[in-house]
């Protein structure tokens, strides 16, 4: 009987190395197909007219124009007359042609008329907000009056972040075909593959066994593309009113940043109480968001550190300005910015290295306290801390001011249920099966690696089969969910397999099938390596038939964990004569439990730090308040950071004793949370003041750099 546990550091081979991703060869030559890659035969082209208006009621509809055009073969209604539409750039009415151009014409000739109704288009005051303000929660605990009242200093502050926008470099959508009149094939580009199929058939009315969502590759989710939008559904519907062709339809960019998804603003106003020695005595906030229909989420405030007193208050802002999605981390980097540049703000007000300031509060910080000290002392020595950190304001003659931040950051990461089955032939070759997703973060490479290591295999023995609805279902990537679930059922299957090969070869060894293992492509007998055949040659003990066995997550024993921290240190340039950030180095030491890939894994956190120098310094959705119009939906305008922008990045991942014993721990998320913080903190310490709201925009620098208190703010 197996027992499920991972190997001993000093019995991997693969598991824990830096591996290159399998796929990374189809990658980069062009050949890995993605759904927008997909053609198919006889193949359609859908289109999509979209509201222009903020807040609207639809009043009329004719698509008569269009359906007599050559080459339409189908138009569908997404919204009937007198529907309300709630945001720019809604799904309104779709046409299907026979290519692209004479689609698009269809679409200019479908008359759309709407009364416009009154919209709000601000998120930065819930008091210009009037009706469109809806109290979301108070709460409080301990005595924060008294602990105001015995402080030795009270620091006040503005903090926020504007609403961005996903940005995925392949946008969202999918090739919709039925293969009968029951049956739906879906080219999708979604981070669920099992999930979607019954979210399509119920919407359509079929049976949910009667769709297969297929794909191979997907440019980008990061939270989303969990389930099918209204355009991949009208694109089916699309399809049966032509009769079953394939209709492809993708957001056109504008669409994409207009409608498929943001993450939510969040601002706050907080006090925070210290005593002079850098004691946290009590904090309050009265905090709103917005991120759309939805308000946003209430962030965690303070983050991480529970400050004995508080007194909380927290709004949300209806808007109309698109939907908002779970992007990456979802409030985590909305209260890490916001409670990271408060306590910053509060070590300089008492003229106390923000370290120390951290480090004196740790007993604050909960469970993982001692990570977070174990780990900030390493990203100290890696960035030069006690050397470069300077107090507040860079005094060096120049308009080039130099500084540091810091900050820390936490996250769940337990794995998703996951099924997969492995197959192991007579011959000796193995499948894995399982109804995945490759995001990118290296997901294939991880599963090869874990049934490799198990089998005592090299990594090109075993052939992987993922991203196929009727594939053992597993969970979707979301939450950095994905490596704990998947990686602990192919264990488990792994195992169960060998169990079954060691009990047919026992008796040729002339050992107990307990007695075997499997290493170097051989099973032998653990007492006496010598006694040993090849794994192809164990295998043919199987007979005629190949075994299938079925790894599940949740199962028996402890192979995934939860909960990681992870810390920061940033050293920035500001030129204060004219606003512009410059990253000069980021630090980033993390956790994740036991690391199966330790290049995909340092890679996750490199792409987080890239995208969080994205979101702190360029990302913004900008919205004409007027018009509910955004204004910037395009890849012009809508900055994101190239490779000259983000600076040397340094990643070291604690690894080894006390970490490799809590298993598997996802890692998507977690850094990405503290790049926004870190960085406002970093140009505080170089400037002097605290830029109150992210990006961090030459304009904003400058304005702060005016005001001489930058965002210092009364409640």
């Amino acid at each position: 009987m197996a027992e499920y546990k991972w190997p001993d550091a000093d019995k991997r081979t693969l598991i824990g190395k830096r591996i290159s991703r399998v796929d990374g060869p189809a990658k980069v030559s062009g050949k890995a197909k993605y759904s927008y890659d997909i053609n198919r035969p006889g193949m359609l082209w859908g289109k999509m007219v979209r509201c222009p208006h903020a807040h609207a009621k639809i009043t009329a509809i004719d698509t008569s124009a269009a359906e007599k055009m050559p080459g339409v073969k189908a138009v569908q209604i997404v919204q009937d007359v007198g529907a309300e539409i709630s945001w720019m750039g809604a799904s309104i009415v779709a046409v299907a042609a026979v290519d692209e151009p004479t689609a698009i014409d269809a679409a200019r000739a479908i008359k759309v008329t709407y009364e416009k109704l009154p919209h709000m288009a601000l998120d930065t005051d819930p008091k210009l907000a009037g009706e469109f303000v809806r109290p979301a929660n108070s709460n409080s605990q301990g005595d924060a009056d008294k602990a105001f009242a015995e402080a030795d200093t009270v620091v006040e502050g503005f903090y926020g972040l504007t609403m961005i926008t996903h940005c995925c470099l392949e946008s969202h959508g999918s090739v919709m075909e039925w293969t009968d009149d029951k049956s739906v094939l879906a080219h999708l580009s979604t981070q669920a593959v099992s999930g979607s199929a019954s979210n399509i058939a119920r919407p359509l009315e079929i049976s949910a066994g009667n769709v297969t969502v297929k794909q191979d590759h997907v440019g980008g989710g990061f939270g989303s593309k969990f389930g099918p939008d209204d355009w991949d559904i009208t694109a089916a519907r699309l399809s049966k009113k032509a009769g079953g062709k394939p209709v492809k339809m993708f957001n056109e960019r504008d669409a994409e940043l207009m409608v498929a998804g943001a993450r939510p603003s969040a601002y706050a106003r907080v006090k925070v109480a210290v005593k002079k020695d850098g004691t946290l005595l009590g904090w309050q906030s009265d905090s709103w968001a917005s991120g759309g229909l939805g308000g946003g989420g209430s962030p965690p405030l303070p983050y991480i550190f529970n400050i004995p007193n508080q007194k909380k208050q927290h709004t949300a802002i209806v808007n109309h300005v698109g939907p908002q999605r779970a992007w990456r981390a979802p409030s985590h980097p909305q209260g890490c910015l916001i409670t990271m540049s408060a306590l910053e703000d509060a070590a300089a007000a008492i003229k106390m290295d923000p370290l120390d300031f951290v480090l004196k509060n740790m007993d604050l910080a909960g469970a993982r306290a001692q990570v977070y000290t174990d780990e900030f002392k390493i990203a100290a020595d890696l960035i030069g801390w006690k050397k470069n950190w300077h107090e507040r304001g860079d005094k060096t003659p120049g308009p080039i001011k130099r500084g540091l931040g810091l900050s820390l950051h936490t996250w769940g990461g337990g794995g998703h249920p996951s099924d997969c089955d492995l197959v192991v032939q007579p011959d000796g070759s193995i499948e894995l099966k399982m109804a995945t997703q490759d995001l990118g973060t290296g997901t294939r490479t991880t599963l090869m690696i874990v049934v490799a290591d198990t089998l005592g295999l090299p990594l090109e023995a075993v052939k992987l089969s993922i991203g196929d609805s009727r594939l053992p279902a597993s969970g979707g990537s979301g939450g950095s969910t994905t490596i704990a679930g998947v990686s602990s059922s192919a264990r488990r299957a792994s195992l169960d397999a060998l169990d079954q090969i060691f009990a047919k070869a026992a008796p040729a060894l002339g050992a107990n099938p307990e007695d075997l293992e499997a290493v170097g492509g051989a099973v032998r007998v653990k007492s006496n390596p010598g006694k040993s055949m090849s794994w192809a040659q164990a295998c043919a003990k199987l007979g005629a038939m190949p075994i299938t066995v079925r790894g599940k997550n949740p199962g028996p024993g402890n192979l995934g964990g939860q909960g990681v921290g992870g810390v920061q240190m940033a050293d920035v340039s500001v030129d204060v004569e004219t606003g512009i950030v410059r990253i000069n180095k980021i630090v980033a030491v993390q956790d994740c439990g036991l690391i199966i890939d330790l290049k995909t894994a340092e890679s996750q956190v490199y792409g987080a730090l890239i995208m969080g120098v994205t979101y702190a310094l360029y990302e913004e959705k900008i919205t004409d308040p007027r018009t509910g119009r955004m204004l910037n939906p395009n890849m012009e305008f809508y900055k994101l950071a190239g490779i000259a922008d983000v600076g040397e990045l340094v990643v070291h991942m604690m690894t080894g004793k006390g970490y490799d014993e809590r298993g598997v721990i996802g890692l998507g998320e977690p850094p990405v949370v503290s790049p926004g913080a870190v960085i406002s903190n970093a140009v505080a310490n170089a400037i002097g003041v605290r830029v109150g709201t992210l990006p961090l925009t030459p304009d904003r620098v400058l304005a702060a750099l005016e005001k001489k208190g930058g965002s210092n703010a009364r409640i």
